[in-house]
Parts: C-alpha cells; structure tokens; sequence
C-alpha cells in the first residue's frame, strides 16, 4: 500500500482548540469559548516554562561588552541563561573562556563591582527584563558575552498560526487544553484529562533531552 509520503502534519491554533473542546465532550459554539481557549493556551505555554527544559526553546546568542561594562540587559523574552563563556578576542583565533555562574549573594558580596579586567563570573538576575552582571567589569571592547539561552514559547497569536512547539509535542499540547478548558466548561472530566495530560507530557518530557553520552569517573585519590 502506498503512504502519503509527508512529515507535515501539524495542527492550527483552531484546530487545536476544536480538538480539545472535542475532548471534553463538546463543541465551541461561541466567540467566548474561542477567546477563553486561547487565553488558557496562553497560560499553558507559561505553565511549560516553569516545568523545565524545553529544548526548542534553547537559542544560542551573544553579547559584545564595552569598556567598563559589567551589566547587561537581555532580550525581554529571555527565561534563564543555561551556560555562558567569554570570548577574548585578544587571542588569534578568538578564544573561548569558562566563566563562572555565581549566586545573588555572591555578587552581592563583590567588593569592588568596577574592576575590570577580562569577565570571570556572572550573576543572573531574573527579573523582567533578565539582566546579566559581571566580574570583572570588561577591560577594553574586545570581549564578547556567550551563552545559551532559554526564550519564552511564542504566544498563541492568531486563529490561524501554529503553535510554537516542537511536534513532538502536539499530543501533549491538545491534552493539556483540554484539561485546562475542563476547569472552566466540563468539571466532570478533569481529573481523567488531567491524567492524560501529565502522562502525555511525561512522555514528551522524557524524550525532549540531549541524548550525548556522559561518562562518570569516581575520585578514587586519598
């Protein structure tokens, strides 16, 4: 038998609106019901951000730093930074430099926040706007902040977009709205959705990670 021969399949804004309504046993018949979908859908894409890692979410950025420069204000949509270094280009070819993550604490205790010098430490202020601080402060301008960041899930937006996720995910996104509109529209069946929702984002869970090896040596020195 013949296949159809695609890997396209995704589902509108809509569309998986109507699917969710569809699994709490009903059908949206008002522009209420739409806008209060979206809106839950909004929130869900929130909820994802604070249930860790997603690994579509994860861009790769930097920062060009000035003399003197030891604050840096990312852009708005910027959840966390995961990792960073500092590229010297002083070093031919520019070189790439570990830096340390310290806490709020920790910067709060740098004596001297102006000393400059090349980068070492940086502190994360997660605010809104995320900021990120340094220490040193950059010493010249040919050092450039590194790092890999956690964006926020694009919003729902129009009927007819589709979802900012990876399509691994969709199964996981249409069963958690239709827990969330089960809150609201069919108490009955949220607490048989709630558990399919948290199975299905197990699942995805589990399976959005990097999969590079890792290797554990034990300190076996005295």
């Amino acid at each position: 038998m013949a296949t159809s021969g695609t890997t396209t399949f995704d589902l509108d804004i809509e569309q998986l609106i109507e699917e969710a309504f569809e699994r709490c046993g009903m059908r949206m018949t008002s522009g209420y019901q739409l806008s209060s979908a979206r809106r839950s859908l909004n929130l869900l894409f929130l909820d994802w951000a604070n249930r860790g890692l997603n690994l579509w979410t994860i861009e790769f950025a930097t920062y060009p730093l000035t003399n003197g420069m030891n604050e840096i204000t990312l852009a708005s949509d910027t959840v966390n930074v995961l990792s960073a270094v500092i590229r010297d280009a002083t070093q031919s070819p520019s070189t790439d430099i570990s830096i340390d993550r310290i806490s709020r604490e920790e910067w709060l205790n740098v004596p001297d926040k102006t000393t400059t010098a090349r980068p070492a430490q940086y502190y994360v202020q997660r605010a809104n706007p995320t900021k990120v601080f340094l220490y040193p402060a950059a010493q010249g301008s040919f050092y450039t902040f590194v790092y890999y960041r956690i964006r926020r899930i694009q919003d729902a937006g129009v009927y007819t977009n589709t979802a900012d996720v990876n399509f691994r995910f969709l199964p996981c996104l249409a069963s958690g709205l239709a827990y969330q509109l089960s809150l609201k529209f069919a108490p009955e069946r949220t607490a048989v959705l709630k558990q399919i929702y948290e199975e299905d984002f197990t699942r995805a869970a589990q399976e959005d990670r990097d999969t590079a090896s890792v290797y554990f040596v034990p300190d076996v020195g005295m």
